[in-house]
This record gives structure tokens, sequence and C-alpha cells, in this order.
């Protein structure tokens, strides 16, 4: 895919995505930008590859893949969507928990 496809965040994934970067802000102070640095990779990435991630198995929804942010220990749980076509970012989920976000 030679252009990138916009990225929509669901309000569920924004408001865990915002919960997670005021975390990050709070506790992380040796590297307090990587969070955003991440982020904003993931996002590019996904945008120019969407089909990059590992199709999550236990998601309910069709095409739903997820991609493993390892400096901040993050699932980022995605969708390609045809109208309008874009990314449609699901979930963001830490690594810690046991099951996967529901999806």
């Amino acid at each position: 895919m030679s252009s990138r496809l916009p990225v929509v965040v669901v309000d569920s994934a924004a408001q865990a995505i915002a919960e997670a970067s005021k975390w990050w802000l709070a506790n992380r102070d040796k590297a307090p930008d990587a969070f955003a640095e991440e982020l904003g990779r993931a996002f590019q990435l996904i945008a120019s590859q969407p089909n990059i991630g590992a199709r999550a198995l236990n998601a309910r929804l069709d095409g739903v893949r997820r991609i493993h942010l390892a400096r901040i220990r993050y699932h980022l749980y995605y969708r390609v969507v045809t109208k309008p076509l874009s990314i449609q970012v699901l979930a963001f989920w830490h690594t810690s928990r046991g099951s996967a976000p529901p999806v």
C-alpha cells in the first residue's frame, strides 16, 4: 500500500490511551517521551502497512490485528474498515493483563 490510511481511534481505546499516557508521565521520569514516541510510531506503521500486525485469534470482530509496542509493553488492536477506508484502533491493552480485550 503506497499511501497512508487515516487512523481512527474508538472512544474506549482513546480513553485507555489517555489513562496510560497520564500514568506513564507520572511514573516513568527516566523516559517520559517513550510512550508518545512508541504510540506515534505504531500509528504510522499501521497506517502505511495495515497487514503488519498478527491476527488477533480471540477477537469477535472480523479482521482484528495487533502489534506489540515492546518498549512500553502494550498491544494495539486494530482493523481495516472499508467505509470509509481507514484503520480503526479498537483497544490499547497492557501485556501484563492475562486476557485479551473484548474486541
